[in-house]
């Protein structure tokens, strides 16, 4: 069996392992995301993510010890400008993303050009996953999936009706909060395996096919996550026997199975 071929060599079983927590990550969180009509936001802090990755490069720094407490420092400074200023949702994160992936181009090209390290994270190479890397990467998705289980009724609230969470006592602004700084790790995280221009695929993907069959927000979410593990398993093993991209792999078991779900819901008349 291929898979079981695959999981003999160590570096595909780190790459497995990272992939399915980072996979089960974001379509936890997407589910928010996509209702609150914010699912872009991995996209944004995807480029975000790159500027920063190529000033830590440039200057010789640990790419994630820098890369995440500045993507994390973006999405709430997202999360701000979209609900307090006349810059809202989509227009704040085109300012954000678009201005920090010049800074990272305009650095790369100011030093050795494009090498292979930043080449990595901007298109993906979940296979160059090293162990300390694998380590780190399955605490901080530990940490991610207990907090967004332990908050899970005060982020289904704030998903579903803002305004009315506040007026029963919960913190909106609080859990808004929480829910873009999880997003925030889990898209640096991500970006080694699908790159910095598809990340944001892990968000919408599964969500989006959940939808299609499912209607409560724990089905949907249980569904998305489900449709995750699976799409990213099956991308990675078609990217082991075609000898494709790990990341577009994955983004193509997801556009198919987006499909499948899409027919399966017209034929429960969903």
């Amino acid at each position: 069996m291929i898979l079981l071929e695959m999981l003999s060599y160590p570096f595909l079983a780190r790459a497995m392992l990272v992939g399915l927590l980072v996979s089960l990550c974001a379509a936890l969180l997407g589910t928010s995301l996509v209702l609150k009509r914010f699912s872009m936001i991995g996209d944004g802090l995807s480029h975000v993510g790159f500027g920063a990755l190529a000033v830590a490069t440039a200057l010789g720094w640990a790419p994630l010890a820098v890369t995440i407490p500045v993507v994390v420092l973006a999405a709430v400074l997202l999360l701000r400008i979209s609900q307090s200023s006349r810059i809202r949702g989509d227009a704040a994160i085109a300012l954000i993303s678009s201005g920090a992936l010049a800074l990272g181009v305009l650095v790369v090209s100011l030093t050795s050009g494009m090498n292979m390290n930043v080449s990595n994270y901007m298109f993906g190479s979940i296979l160059t996953v090293s162990r300390a890397d694998a380590v780190l990467s399955a605490a901080l998705c530990a940490a991610v999936l207990a907090l967004f289980t332990l908050f899970y009724p005060r982020i289904f609230a704030v998903t579903f009706d803002e305004t009315f969470a506040t007026a029963t006592g919960t913190r909106a602004q609080l859990y808004n909060t929480l829910l873009a700084v999880l997003t925030a790790v889990t898209v640096v995280l991500g970006m080694r395996m699908m790159g910095a221009l598809l990340i944001s695929s892990l968000l919408i993907f599964p969500p989006l096919s959940a939808m299609r069959v499912f209607r409560s927000f724990r089905s949907v979410t249980l569904c998305s996550a489900a449709v995750s593990l699976a799409c990213f398993v099956l991308g990675m093993v078609c990217s082991y026997a075609f000898e494709t991209p790990s990341g577009a792999s994955v983004v193509a078991a997801n556009i198919v199975c987006f499909g499948l779900c899409a027919l399966a819901g017209k034929l429960l008349g969903r």
